[in-house]
C-alpha cells in the first residue's frame, strides 16, 4: 500500500509564496523590504504615540503624529497637511533616499573593487635587496622557506613571490610560522609570467636575486625560457640582479642559458634527482644528509675571501688550520671550483677559500689555526696542542689501506619515467663488474631504451614484466636478494592528479613484506610532492627523495651565494666531485680515541675532506654533526659514518674536460669561452 502522502502545513506554503516573490524580479523584492519595514515601523510608532503623555487627545492628531514618526524614521520627510502634499513628500523622500544610495552604492563598489584589486596583489612591491621567486610549483614551498630562514639569520628582509595563482592562497600557503621569521614579510603578488608589466609589479631591477621556478606541464621548460625573456624586457637596457632558473630537459638549456644572460645560472633537475637517487641507492642515508648541507638551518658551503699569510700554502695544511669550519676546496681566480683537490695542491694568489661552515659569519671570520697538533701523534690519550705533539699524523691513528674497490652488486628498480634512463647511465658508471639490474616497469611504463654493452660489462640490465603495485608481483622477485630497491615516481603528465599514489602503494606492499620477514629492506623511493613524505611508509632501512627538492636547495643557495654555482656545478655534475657517507673505518682504527682532525688527515690522504660524521644508532634522518671542531675527541666505532667530499675521477682539470663526451659536466652558468654561445651575441 502506497503511503498517504503528509498534508503540507502552512508554514511551508507561506516559505514557497515568499521565496517565489523573490525570486521573480527586484521590485518584488523592492516590495517585500517596504512591506516588511512598514510591519515593523508603524506599529512601534503608533504604540510610540499613544504612550507618550504630551500626544494630541484626538485620533486624528495622533494619527498624524504616527505619520510624522514613521516618515522621519524611513527619511520620508514627514509633512503634514493636506494628501497631495504628504504624498509629494513621500515622493521627495524616495528620490532623496534613491540618490543616496545610488551615491553610496557607487563608492562602497569602487572601494570593493579597489580591495580586491589589492587583494589580488596588483600593488608594485616598492623594496629594495628583496629576493624574487616567479612561478609557482611544489618547489615553491621548499625555495620560499630557505629564502625565509636566510633573511631570517641576516635579521629580515623581503621574499616577494609572483605566480598566476589567487593572492590570498598563497600567502596562506607560504606564511612562515609565527616568531619562525623574526623581521621577514612574505609578499605575493599574482600575475601573468611572460607578461613584462606583471613582472615589474615585484621590482626585479632593486632585487638582490630572481628565481625562476621550473613549471608543470608538457611545455614547462619552454614557459621557463618565457618567463626569463620577459624578464629581460621589463629591465630593459639594466644589467639586472643574478637570475636563477631550473629547466627538466637538458634539450632546453642553451636556449635557458641564452634567456638568463651572463649572470644567470640554469639547473637542469633531472639530471640532478637522477644523481641524487644513484647516490642514495649507494650510501643510505645521504638524502638526509644532503638537506642537512644544503638547508640554511645549519652548516652550509660558503665562499671566502683567503688571508693573504695562507696564499702559497698547500691544500693539506689550510684544511688542518681552521678550527670551527671545514675547508674543501678552492675557487680559482678565473671561477673555477677546485673540490677536494690533492693535500699539494697551491693556494695562489687570488683564489678564494670553499668552506662549509655554520653561517657565514663564522666562514669570514674563521682565523686559522694550526690544527695539526690535535692530530693524534702517538697513543696517549692526552694530546695537548702544544710543542708535546709532532705536526705529522700517527699511522696507529689511522686506518690501514684505502677504500675497497666497489663489488658487484643487484639492484632494482620499479617503475618507470624520464629519468630512469639517466639512473641506468649513472648505474653503470659506478656499480663493480658483473652487477645485475631488474627493472619492473608496469603496465604504463612507456618506452624503454634498450640497454645495449657499455664496453666493460659492468651491468646487466634486465626488463621483467609486472606491476609494481601488485602484491604477487613483488613477492615473486624475491626482493630481499637484492642490494637496493629504487622505486621511481610516474611523470606527473602522464599519470593521475596525484602522482604519488602508485608510489605510496608500492611502499605500502613492500612495508608488509619487511614485516612479514622481520628483515629491513633497503629502499629508495622517489617522490613527486614534499607533503607525500610524512605518508610515505618507509622502513628503518628505506630513504626517500622529493622530486625537484635537491634542485630547489640549490636555487636558494645560489640565490643567496652567487659565487656557489660554480661549486654546485662541480659537485653535483656527471663526472665532479661527490658527497658520501663513508664507514669510520675507512679513516680511524675503530675503537680508538681520537680527534676529528685525525679523521680529516685521514680523509686528506685518501683524496677527500671530511665535513662531519653521524654516530651509529642516531637513524639516518638525523644525528648528522657538521663541522665539529678539529680538538673534539671521541671514540670512533666500526659503525659510524664519516661525511665527505670526494674529487672528481681525474682530478678536477678532468671533470672539467670540452671534449663533447657523455662526461662532459653540464654548466650552469652561460660561457663565452667555452663555446655556448655564438660569437659577439649580446646578452645583456
Amino acid at each position: 500500500m502506497a503511503q498517504r502522502q503528509r498534508p503540507t502545513s502552512l508554514r511551508d506554503r507561506a516559505r514557497y509564496l515568499f521565496d517565489r516573490t523573490l525570486a521573480r524580479s527586484t521590485g518584488a523584492l523592492l516590495g517585500w523590504l517596504a512591506l516588511c519595514c512598514l510591519a515593523v515601523v508603524v506599529p512601534v510608532s503608533a504604540l510610540l504615540v499613544w504612550t507618550d503623555p504630551a500626544a494630541p487627545r484626538s485620533l486624528s492628531g495622533r494619527l498624524t503624529a504616527v505619520w510624522r514618526t514613521s516618515a522621519e524614521t524611513l527619511r520620508l520627510g514627514g509633512v503634514t497637511g493636506a494628501p497631495l502634499r504628504m504624498l509629494l513628500s513621500v515622493l521627495l523622500g524616495l528620490i532623496t533616499l534613491l540618490c543616496v544610495s545610488t551615491l553610496v552604492g557607487v563608492i562602497t563598489t569602487g572601494l570593493g573593487d579597489r580591495l580586491t584589486e589589492l587583494r589580488r596583489g596588483r600593488s608594485t612591491v616598492l623594496e629594495r635587496g628583496h629576493a624574487v621567486v616567479l612561478g609557482w610549483s611544489d618547489q615553491v614551498f621548499t625555495v620560499v622557506g630557505e629564502l625565509i630562514a636566510a633573511r631570517a639569520e641576516e635579521g629580515g628582509g623581503v621574499v616577494a613571490v609572483l605566480a598566476d595563482r589567487d593572492t590570498a592562497e598563497m600567502q596562506t600557503a607560504l606564511a612562515p610560522a609565527p616568531g619562525t621569521a623574526p623581521g621577514v614579510r612574505l609578499v605575493c603578488r599574482t600575475g601573468s609570467l611572460t607578461d613584462p608589466a606583471a613582472l615589474a609589479l615585484v621590482t626585479p631591477a632593486a632585487a638582490a636575486s630572481v628565481l625562476v621556478l621550473p613549471a608543470e606541464g608538457a611545455d614547462a621548460d619552454l614557459e621557463v625560457v618565457r618567463t626569463l625573456l620577459a624578464l629581460r624586457a621589463a629591465l630593459g637596457a639594466r644589467t639586472g640582479p643574478p637570475v636563477v632558473a631550473a629547466v627538466r630537459d637538458e634539450r632546453h638549456l642553451p636556449a635557458a642559458r641564452l634567456a638568463a644572460g651572463p649572470l644567470g645560472t640554469v639547473l637542469e633537475t633531472e639530471v640532478t634527482t637522477a644523481r641524487l637517487l644513484v647516490q642514495a641507492a649507494r650510501r643510505p642515508g645521504l638524502p638526509a644528509a644532503l638537506r642537512d648541507l644544503l638547508d640554511f638551518a645549519g652548516a652550509e658551503f660558503h665562499v671566502v675571501d683567503a688571508p693573504d699569510h695562507l696564499v702559497g700554502q698547500d691544500f693539506g695544511g689550510i684544511a688542518l688550520r681552521f678550527e670551527a669550519s671545514c675547508v674543501v676546496g678552492f675557487l680559482t681566480a678565473d671561477g673555477r671550483a677546485l673540490l677536494a683537490p690533492a693535500p699539494d695542491t697551491v693556494l695562489a694568489a687570488g683564489d678564494r677559500l670553499v668552506v662549509v661552515a655554520r653561517d657565514a659569519v663564522t666562514a669570514a671570520s674563521a682565523v686559522p689555526v694550526d690544527c695539526r697538533p690535535a692530530v693524534d701523534c702517538r697513543p696517549a690519550v692526552d694530546c695537548r696542542p702544544a710543542v708535546d705533539c709532532r705536526p705529522a699524523v700517527d699511522p696507529a691513528a689511522m686506518a690501514a689501506g684505502g677504500p675497497e674497490a666497489p663489488e658487484p652488486s643487484r639492484v632494482l628498480v620499479l617503475g618507470w619515467n624520464r629519468r630512469a634512463p639517466l639512473v641506468v647511465d649513472l648505474l653503470r658508471r659506478t656499480v663493480g663488474p658483473g652487477s645485475r639490474l631488474d627493472v619492473v616497469t608496469g603496465p604504463n611504463g612507456g618506452a624503454r631504451p634498450t640497454p645495449g654493452p657499455d664496453g666493460t660489462d659492468r651491468l646487466d640490465v634486465v626488463f621483467r614484466p609486472g606491476d609494481p603495485v601488485r602484491e604477487e608481483t613483488l613477492r615473486g622477485l624475491d626482493v630481499f636478494g637484492y642490494d637496493r630497491v629504487l622505486v621511481l615516481a610516474p611523470d606527473p603528465e602522464a599519470g593521475a592528479e596525484r602522482p604519488d599514489d602508485r608510489t605510496l602503494l608500492t611502499l605500502l606492499v613492500l612495508r608488509s613484506l619487511e614485516e612479514e620477514a622481520g628483515r629491513a629492506l633497503p629502499v629508495v623511493a622517489e617522490l613527486c610532492e614534499h607533503r607525500s613524505r610524512a605518508l610515505a611508509p618507509l622502513g628503518p632501512a628505506s630513504d626517500a627523495v622529493v622530486r625537484g627538492e635537491l634542485t630547489a636547495l640549490l636555487m636558494a643557495q645560489i640565490a643567496h651565494g652567487p659565487e656557489l654555482a660554480a661549486v654546485f656545478e662541480e659537485l653535483f655534475a656527471a663526472r665532479g666531485g661527490a658527497l658520501a657517507l663513508c664507514p669510520a673505518g675507512d679513516h680511524v682504527t675503530p675503537g680508538r680515541e681520537a680527534s676529528f682532525a685525525t679523521v680529516v688527515a685521514a680523509a686528506l690522504e685518501r683524496g677527500a675532506c671530511a665535513i662531519g660524521y653521524r654516530a651509529h644508532g642516531t637513524g639516518r634522518s638525523g644525528g648528522l654533526r657538521l663541522c665539529p671542531r678539529k680538538d673534539e675527541r671521541r671514540v670512533w666505532g666500526a659503525e659510524d659514518e664519516i661525511l665527505v667530499l670526494t674529487a672528481a675521477p681525474g682530478g678536477s682539470e678532468d671533470a672539467h674536460r670540452t671534449d663533447g663526451g657523455r662526461d662532459r659536466v653540464p654548466r650552469m652558468r652561460l660561457s663565452h669561452e667555452g663555446g655556448d654561445s655564438p660569437s659577439g651575441l649580446s646578452l645583456g
